[in-house]
């Protein structure tokens, strides 16, 4: 039987690869992945974008990346945007760099033009051999330490305290005890591996926040609720030449870049490794670039290989016509947009919470027999949460790497490119100071 044009460009092999696990492995990839669009909404309208263009943003930024894996990168590897890296969008370069978030879009933008520029050649090599791994896996236990954070604030497990600066909540507060109570469904959900998992904790947490009276039904919200209307407030607004003259600006180009660099060529190595096609990691890592380009256009948090692809890929996925269902099933989330938002903080912030603890088993692939390589790496992880900034988190953990090499009369091991970083973080520093 001849092959159609279609399976071809998905890389779909008939006999080869079963359509029926293809298909069901798009579903299982959607409900695993789509409780994306309340938690990064939510994310991005801490940064002051409105929350329901902010989920039509999501949606459409995890279509077209989904899209593009599945025509260029022929892979099943679901494209979202990225937990973790949505903190940083908005806690570091709209809260603690003081960009507009229509800036940041423009960062998203400019970064992933960079990233195509060396997913297309090989650059993507060079750089990540010259970042040591302790560092690389250092800032993703940083971030997950600091989205556990985040997910505790906004439970109210965890206050502000005027002498500690923080201490346990108020459990007689139904949102903190709907927090509790959804954060320990996710838990026994995630354990046991149900299908949609963190979907389902949302949804229930939604349901107890309601009943508990954690927060009232807002009639206001249903006349409001013209998510298209809304979206037009964010739709190609990045901000490019009100900030590209500044430092500040090409200092978050430089860390979002190293940030997504090193994040999706770990998760797609590991993915392509899980479905034994190494040949697709180049077009995979392409893929993933563009869709970053595309999500600064169409206003959203830059995007990563979910690590929930791993549940279709676990299904039988092993072809680009797993993701290509996932992007027809966001498609139909438009229609639920008016509904989702009613969720509130109260059941997102759990989830964050487990997102959280996932990106911290980062930590078992870390050498902490070397000093030289467990101090700046131990930094990175306690400076991001401790500073509220993964900037600046980052900054520490690498200065502190080729001045303890340096010391140890082993200089010679870092890689050039990582002294000009260091430089880099150190202007950074400099030029706060001064200004």
């Amino acid at each position: 039987m001849k092959q159609s044009l279609l399976s071809k460009s998905l890389g779909y092999q008939p006999g080869q690869h079963d359509w029926r696990r293809e298909l069901t492995s798009g579903l299982i990839s959607y409900f695993a992945v789509v409780y994306i669009v309340m938690v990064n909404a939510a994310i991005l309208s801490d940064a002051g974008m409105p929350l329901q263009a902010a989920m039509v943003g999501t949606l459409l930024t995890s279509i077209s990346g989904c899209l593009l894996m599945a025509f260029l990168g022929k892979s099943p590897i679901i494209v979202v945007p990225g937990m973790g890296i949505n903190a940083f969008f908005t806690y570091t370069l709209v809260h603690s760099m003081k960009l507009t978030w229509q800036e940041a879009l423009a960062v998203v933008a400019v970064a992933g033009l960079l990233f195509a520029i060396v997913a297309f050649t090989s650059l993507y090599k060079r750089i990540s051999e010259a970042i040591p791994h302790n560092l690389q896996h250092g800032i993703s236990v940083g971030i997950g330490l600091f989205l556990t954070f985040i997910g505790l604030q906004k439970s109210g497990i965890v206050i502000a305290h005027q002498t500690t600066f923080v201490a346990i909540g108020h459990f007689n507060d139904p949102n903190v005890i709907t927090a509790c109570v959804t954060l320990l469904l996710a838990l026994v959900l995630f354990v046991r591996k149900v299908k949609g998992d963190l979907l389902i904790s949302i949804l229930v947490g939604t349901a107890l926040a309601y009943l508990l009276g954690a927060v009232h039904p807002d009639v206001n919200k249903q006349g409001s609720s013209q998510p298209m209307e809304q979206y037009g407030e964010i739709f190609g607004k990045l901000s490019l030449f009100s900030g590209i003259t500044t430092i500040a600006f090409w200092i978050a180009v430089f860390l979002l870049l190293l940030i997504i660099v090193f994040e999706n060529i770990g998760l797609i190595g590991a993915q392509t490794r899980m479905i034994e096609r190494p040949e697709t990691f180049k077009g995979s890592l392409q893929a993933l670039s563009l869709s970053n380009i595309a999500a600064g256009i169409l206003g959203s948090s830059p995007t990563v290989a979910a690590a929930e692809s791993t549940a279709g890929i676990a299904a039988g996925g092993r072809t680009g016509l797993t993701p290509l269902v996932t992007a027809v099933l966001f498609g139909a989330t438009f229609f639920f947009i008016p509904l989702l938002t009613y969720i509130p903080d109260s059941a997102i912030a759990p989830i964050l919470i487990i997102i959280g603890s996932l990106m911290v088993q980062n930590i078992k692939d870390m050498n902490f027999s070397d000093f030289t390589e467990a101090f700046p790496a131990f930094l990175v992880m306690v400076m991001i949460p401790f500073t509220y900034s993964i900037v600046d988190g980052m900054a520490f953990g690498f200065i502190a790497y080729p001045i303890a090499k340096l010391a140890a009369g082993r200089g010679r091991e870092v890689k050039a490119v990582m002294y000009v970083i260091t430089v880099l973080f150190l202007a950074n520093f400099i030029l706060h100071a001064l200004m």
